[in-house]
């Protein structure tokens, strides 16, 4: 197991990470809407925000390999106008929608109830790394049955399953979910892994430039590749080297699912590496 974090500034020490050694970032900035990191990070509005963006995409973009991958995690706020610079950069492959499959209970009486997060998914080259087998979606038994007919019959799709569309309806983690961290916008590992899988090799290296709670390092080493982190918050990063030393705890058993584990060796130091 091969992860790096750090409780570090993403840009006071992006400089660790070498130019064109990235197959994948996955990034889940502050979405500038003032929610409590415990800093000022999520309170940049406007301008601000949008000043924000162009730096930390223009801080990853060199360590970038030239068939590597972006996602980005944003709200409706701001993902035209970050997909926009993005798409100045790099190519853009799709425009993810994670349905949060929040419950309908009350909302605003003044608009319709926001209940998704925008994803973007952007390359490097036409040539980008895309593993789709390693994500595709097994058909049930009733729908395999019902499509036995001839014109059907050996066709790999029918056995392998379809290719998850862009509409990711994933439950958002609430508070009592055994998944869930003490982190306020904890995303769920089922939509980090299928990010992992498909869009870096086996032995890849990930780039998470703000790390939370640590649930792309948890993917990266539950699937075998690499990753190095960045996190400012002392406490996520705690919690980060926590999930991340439990998954190596129990990797003999093939299970990272035990994410509130006592902390392991990583916690107490900066930009410890865990193998």
């Amino acid at each position: 197991m091969d992860i790096t974090l750090h409780n570090e500034d993403f840009f006071d020490s992006v400089g660790r990470v070498a130019d064109a050694s990235v197959d994948l970032v996955i990034a889940d900035p502050p979405y500038g809407l003032g929610k409590d990191y415990g800093n000022d990070s999520d309170r940049r509005f406007g301008e601000a925000y949008l000043e924000f963006s162009r730096r930390w995409i223009d801080a990853v973009l060199p360590k970038l390999k030239p068939n590597a991958s972006l996602y980005v995690f944003l709200s409706w706020q701001y993902a035209p106008e970050v997909f926009s610079y993005l798409k100045t950069k790099l190519l853009m492959v799709n425009e993810i929608i994670w349905d949060r499959r929040v419950p309908s209970m009350g909302g605003s009486t003044r608009k319709f109830s926001s209940v998704h997060d925008n994803i973007g998914f952007f390359a490097a080259s036409r040539d980008h790394y895309f593993d789709l087998d390693s994500v595709r979606i097994a058909y049930d038994a009733a729908t395999k049955k019902a499509r036995t007919r001839s014109i059907f019959v050996g066709k790999k799709w029918l056995e392998v399953g379809y290719n998850p569309k862009d509409v990711w309806s994933v439950t958002r983690l609430h508070r009592q979910d055994p998944e869930r961290e003490d982190h306020p916008t904890q995303k769920p590992l089922a939509i980090v892994e299928r990010m992992v899988l498909a869009s870096s090799p086996p032995g890849g290296l990930v780039l998470d430039p703000f790390m939370g709670s640590g649930t792309v390092a948890v993917a990266a080493a539950k699937h075998g590749r690499r990753c190095v982190g960045f996190e400012l918050n002392p406490d996520y990063f705690a919690t980060a080297g926590q999930r991340v030393a439990a998954c190596a705890r129990e990797d003999l058993f093939s299970s990272c699912s035990d994410a509130n584990a006592a902390p392991g060796p990583l916690t107490s130091a900066l930009g410890t590496e865990v193998g």
